[in-house]
């Protein structure tokens, strides 16, 4: 690694640790304690299990003289690595009040002074593993603004968690079918650049033709479904979607709130009026799949959809909801996860998940990629995800 390299890869470094904290920036300490549910982790975590990541992964295996901060945050900020050692249980996160955001705050500096020494070293040989890092940070950054959210949704004032979040954009044009001839298709990543390993090997699969919307579904759109009984059709759910919703007196997308006969949404900025024209969000592969059902549609599968990403008559493949498909998560063809912890990332997840594709709102810049797989069970509604419908022709 040339000094060009090295100061771009210092940069990069610093950027991407520096948007971790503008996004937790208007957050008291308070805030950054709390855990809504088991699925969520608290903002605080967050900071200190990222920056665990360079200390556990990057420092202490590559660095002889490196002091490690606090032994014992191996154990509070180890999330699922089982082959690392115990770690503190995931739903009990948030009584963690100990260290506090500033004891996390100097963990931070701590470790980022001795990852950018490394760095100026000009270790070559690192540079995948500090991308992953990295990676492995920009993912956690969209959690943190996921979870906050979901934390700050169960207070009845509706705080703004992050005033400076970006509202999403409304649709463009009229939704039309845009058809595909199928065929031989290739996925997966190839080619340079960074990719997770459950984006690989690259193969090839046969498509049949097949249409898939040129935009995504709109809030106006969903609530035609809710207003034709979409939520009492038990004909339009799966089984175990059908009792989840009825479980869970669902009755329309997660963050939907009714003021004065009127529909709103809330998210990171606050509550706001809910806009027609912009794409449904933070809802169910259970509420996709009956939508599509309902509109006589399905949803895509991660194949056909990764294969028409870059046709220029769809719109808002990335950058606006997360969009569910009916592909379940599950490992390519010739997929084999690396020796070692690392190895515990992403493929020991490949079962009763559901994939979905692009990237949202709250992605991290520059995170998003065409082959990129995120997967989540199908009850989840927290997310920034929403959905494209799909049709055999």
């Amino acid at each position: 690694m040339d000094a060009f390299q090295n100061n771009v890869a210092t940069r990069q470094f610093s950027a991407v640790r520096d948007y971790t904290e503008y996004l937790s920036s208007a957050l008291s300490a308070e805030d950054q304690c709390v855990q809504s549910m088991d699925d969520a982790s608290p903002v605080k975590w967050h900071r200190a299990h990222t920056t665990w990541f360079f200390e556990h992964f990057v420092l202490v295996p590559h660095v002889p003289n490196y002091r490690i901060f606090d032994p014992s945050f191996q154990f509070l900020f180890n999330s699922y690595y089982e082959s690392v050692g115990e770690r503190h249980p995931r739903p009990q996160r948030g009584l963690i009040t100990r260290p506090t955001c500033d004891h996390v705050g100097a963990y931070r500096a701590h470790v980022d002074a001795a990852m950018i020494e490394l760095i100026g070293e000009q270790r070559g040989n690192l540079a995948h593993l500090i991308e992953l890092g990295l990676q492995h940070e920009e993912q956690h950054q969209e959690l943190l603004v996921t979870d906050i959210t979901h934390a700050f949704a169960q207070n009845k004032l509706l705080p703004a968690a992050i005033p400076h979040f970006r509202r999403p954009r409304p649709l463009r044009g009229e939704t039309k079918f845009v058809a595909f001839d199928g065929g031989m298709a290739g996925i997966g990543h190839s080619g340079d650049g960074f990719y997770f390993d459950n984006e690989a090997p690259h193969h090839r699969v046969y498509l049949e033709p097949y249409r898939l919307t040129n935009r995504l579904v709109c809030n106006r759109e969903f609530l035609d479904f809710m207003t034709d009984g979409g939520y009492r059709t038990s004909t339009l759910w799966m089984a175990d979607g059908w009792a989840a919703a009825q479980a869970r007196n669902w009755s329309s997308p997660c963050y939907w709130r009714k003021r004065d006969g009127l529909w709103h949404e809330f998210g990171p900025e606050g509550l706001r009026p809910l806009d027609p024209e912009a794409p449904v969000a933070h809802i169910s592969w259970y509420e996709a799949d009956a939508f599509a059902r309902w509109a006589w549609a399905r949803l895509p599968t991660e194949a056909e959809w990764e294969a028409a990403s870059d046709d220029a008559r769809l719109f808002d493949m990335n950058g606006q909801v997360w969009q569910w498909t009916a592909s379940a998560y599950a490992p390519y063809p010739g997929f084999r996860p690396v020796s070692g912890a690392i190895g515990e990332y992403n493929g020991k997840f490949m079962i009763n998940q559901m994939v979905l594709r692009g990237s949202s709102m709250a992605t991290s810049p520059g995170h998003a990629r065409v082959s990129y797989r995120n997967f989540f069970h199908p009850d989840k509604r927290w997310q920034f995800a929403g959905l494209r419908l799909a049709q055999d022709c």
